[in-house]
């Protein structure tokens, strides 16, 4: 024969091939659904972080590969459960115009056509990158707007009082800011949603990539969206003050620059919190590393 099983493992080189061919016809029965995605991702700044989301799943199964060793290809009965509940959100997205059911039914028949093949336990050793498939669905515009006005006005408010507090005059009505006889309006570029996605999906990979304890995983989940917001909030203070007091072509510079910069100063942030609870003793990791 020309493939030969693996002896004692279960798995055979017709697994491979298996899995290739029923994920390449998945992908091409919703080659639609994955090229709205990827369109988007490519061209609505607010939905970029999806480009991170494929690296992030790579990351999660590369550091999750030793449990793969004694995992035996059982419990296929899954994969086709979730082909049907996909094809059902996705037939119900594509009749009823509904873009997060189209895009989450794409998605969940490829998954369940690699898990027909790999099964239940691969799932298992495997579900964080698994549950980080779901970042590369994209949020509807209607529904991230529910989210996005609010912050706006509360960004507003934060930056009039700070700036108040620092002597600079300036007035606000809703997200509008008026300094200086000019209006800088706080859109949906910067409200900070950006940031938040980027830097949570970011954080996920640092807690499941990382053997943190549970309460920890929690800690730097739910530290990330304050983090992102307060970096914002950080950034658009010098930006109105510029708008209001210098050159708009230089406050659009820093404006764009800053709001890149500001991805990595809240990882790196993100990474002290993890470094002070070292330093106050407090149990990290569920086992010790080696740079400990």
């Amino acid at each position: 024969m020309l493939l030969v099983p693996h002896r004692g493992s279960g798995w055979s080189s017709w697994h491979l091939v298996t899995v290739v061919l029923l994920v390449a016809a998945a992908l091409a029965i919703t080659s639609d659904a994955w090229a709205d995605i990827w369109l988007i991702a490519r061209r609505d700044e607010e939905s970029s972080h999806i480009l991170l989301v494929p690296l992030v799943v790579a990351w999660l199964t590369w550091v999750r590969r030793r449990r793969l060793a004694r995992c035996r290809p059982t419990g296929q009965w899954i994969g086709p459960v979730f082909v049907a509940i996909g094809w059902l959100l996705y037939s119900r997205g594509g009749l009823e115009l509904s873009q997060l059911s189209w895009h989450v039914g794409a998605v969940m028949i490829v998954t369940g056509c690699l898990l027909s093949v790999v099964g239940a336990g691969v799932l298992l050793r495997l579900l964080p990158a698994f549950v980080a498939m779901l970042f590369i669905v994209p949020i509807p515009a209607h529904m991230r707007q529910a989210v996005a006005l609010p912050m706006e006005s509360a960004t507003a408010m934060v930056i009039q009082r700070t700036l108040g507090m620092a002597g600079v005059e300036l007035e606000r009505s809703g997200n509008m800011l008026s300094i200086n006889g000019i209006d800088v309006v706080v859109a949906e570029a910067c409200n900070g949603m950006r940031l938040v996605f980027a830097l949570a999906i970011v954080s996920y990979a640092v807690s499941f990539g990382m053997p943190l304890r549970w309460r920890v995983r929690a800690i730097v989940l739910l530290a990330s969206p304050i983090l992102a917001i307060a970096c914002n909030v950080i950034r658009l203070l010098p930006t109105v003050w510029m708008y209001g007091r210098g050159s708009q072509g230089l406050a659009d510079l820093f404006h764009a620059v800053s709001g890149w910069v500001m991805l990595p100063v809240s990882f790196l942030l993100l990474m002290g919190i993890l470094r002070l609870l070292r330093w106050t003793l407090i149990p990290v990791t569920r086992y010790a590393l080696a740079y400990d």
